[in-house]
């Protein structure tokens, strides 16, 4: 049956239903736990629209696309958004589903077949009202610690964790960079960057050379089972947002983008 769905149909399924046919899968549990909630189901329901819909006809409406996603990590269940964006895997079908969770074919890849410098959604992101307070709490909030064995203090984790989530439909918007391993990035690189190559490596290391925001990730991952639990019976404040993180480093946004980066670089080599 699987064999015989057009690839769109095929994602469609993987991101809103069940799927049966794959076990020891969690992100398929977080997926579960999301359709079970009403505020969830009803947000994720509506990136889908956004980000799938006009893909299957050859189109993709980024901008909107890129909203409804905002709109779901900032106003979704904190537990269920980040189980979705987080969940640990084992194997590749579980890594891919993780990989897709938010359509990157329209979200975060395009619209060239090349990705571009790392520069250009960097300078995009620094003139944005939207993106510039989120990169900057993302920057504040994944600072490695040299005094952390992984590189995040322990109430370090669930902030960098928030802010991450954050920069998800922005210019910036990270991803999964395959199916094999929990690394991410923009879909961007540096091969063409010229003069300003280090900058450029020193804004990619934020998400490849990071070792807050791997060991955050990875704590979440070991921390799974409680963490479903809260996804099924959440306590915390339903009204709590991303853009809190942000907020709280508002007198940070008329400083460069650029001359925070060199900074964040120098302490994760320590």
């Amino acid at each position: 049956m699987v064999c015989c769905l057009g690839p769109a149909l095929l994602l469609l399924l993987l991101l809103l239903g069940s799927v049966s046919w794959v076990r020891g899968n969690r992100c398929v549990d977080a997926a579960e736990a999301c359709t079970a909630d009403a505020r969830c189901q009803r947000l994720r329901s509506e990136y889908v629209a956004q980000c799938l819909g006009r893909v299957a006809q050859g189109g993709c409406p980024r901008a909107r696309c890129r909203r409804a996603l905002r709109r779901f990590f900032a106003r979704g269940p904190p537990a269920l958004t980040h189980a979705l964006l987080f969940c640990p895997c084992a194997g590749p079908a579980c890594a891919e589903r993780r990989r897709q969770t938010f359509v990157p074919s329209c979200a975060f890849s395009g619209p060239g077949p090349a990705p571009p410098s790392c520069l250009e959604p960097l300078n995009f992101c620094e003139r944005s009202r939207v993106c510039r307070p989120r990169l900057l709490a993302f920057q504040v909030s994944c600072t490695p610690a040299p005094s952390a064995p992984d590189g995040c203090l322990l109430d370090q984790r669930a902030r960098c964790l928030r802010a991450y989530a954050g920069l998800v439909g922005t210019a910036v918007t990270p991803n999964y960079v395959d199916n094999v391993s929990a690394r991410v990035a923009p879909w961007c690189d540096c091969g063409a960057s010229g003069n300003r190559r280090e900058d450029c490596e020193a804004f990619r290391g934020l998400f490849t050379r990071n070792r807050c925001l791997d060991g955050a990730i990875q704590a979440f991952a070991s921390g799974w089972p409680p963490v479903l639990l809260d996804q099924l019976n959440p306590q915390g404040d339903p009204e709590h947002s991303v853009l809190q993180v942000s907020f709280a480093f508002r007198a940070l946004e008329r400083r460069s983008l650029l001359s925070i980066v060199p900074v964040l670089a120098l302490l994760a080599l320590l």
